[in-house]
């Protein structure tokens, strides 16, 4: 344990840390993004949608979007004021609208429209950060990468696999800490646990598969 502040924080051991995993495998083996997409160029589109956006949210304005654009190609010729007459549904959609379509052009430009499989490439796109890189790079190719959102960097500590604060400081503590067996599927098992279970405000410790190992920090 190690005092954080003025309360103690209480990680996870070793082989705690595979008891939640293989839990968590257990429960869903093959856990998949809720986010749809066709190709890697659509997931590509979609994650920078769901932006402080819901993955339903996005699903619903990608729905009709996806079934005419597939590619960097038609994306550009579809154009900003009409992409955003199909997302506009989705908050800031103006500013995403802007980044889609300058990331398709690059794409086209630099790339001859195909997505990149580094984090570096990836992260020179328009509206691309660390996290929509890592995202792609994983549910695309099976990188073992950690893209923390909201729901990750809230219960990586409540949990005990990390005390970071930023996104940067908790993907490196799940990296250096999840076994490499289990890091294809771990940030879909923490995003789908956070979602669902280990919710904010009523975390539904009673139903969770993994409440015998929890550290429970913060709670």
């Amino acid at each position: 344990m190690e005092n954080i502040g003025n309360k103690e924080f209480k990680f996870l051991t070793d082989s705690q840390v595979i008891s939640v995993f293989e839990s968590f495998k257990s429960t869903n083996p093959c856990p998949k993004s809720e986010l749809n997409y066709v190709n890697p160029y659509t997931l590509l589109v979609a994650v920078v949608l769901s932006a402080q956006a819901t993955d339903k949210g996005v699903n619903k304005a990608t729905a009709s979007l996806f079934e005419i654009v597939k590619t960097p190609e038609q994306m550009v010729e579809l154009g900003e004021e009409k992409l955003i007459g199909y997302i506009k549904s989705i908050g800031l959609y103006r500013a995403k609208a802007k980044h889609v379509i300058q990331l398709s052009h690059q794409l086209i430009e630099k790339f001859g429209g195909e997505v990149p499989r580094s984090r570096e490439d990836l992260m020179s796109l328009s509206g691309v950060g660390r996290k929509t890189a890592n995202v792609v790079l994983n549910v695309v190719w099976g990188e073992h990468t950690m893209p923390v959102d909201t729901h990750i960097l809230r219960i990586a500590p409540r949990i005990g696999l990390s005390d970071g604060m930023t996104p940067e400081q908790v993907e490196r503590d799940l990296i250096e800490k999840i076994p490499n067996e289990y890091m294809e599927h771990a940030h879909h098992w923490l995003i789908l646990h956070g979602r669902y279970v280990c919710t904010a405000r009523n975390p539904k410790c009673d139903e969770c598969c993994i409440s015998s190992v929890c550290s429970k920090n913060g709670m």
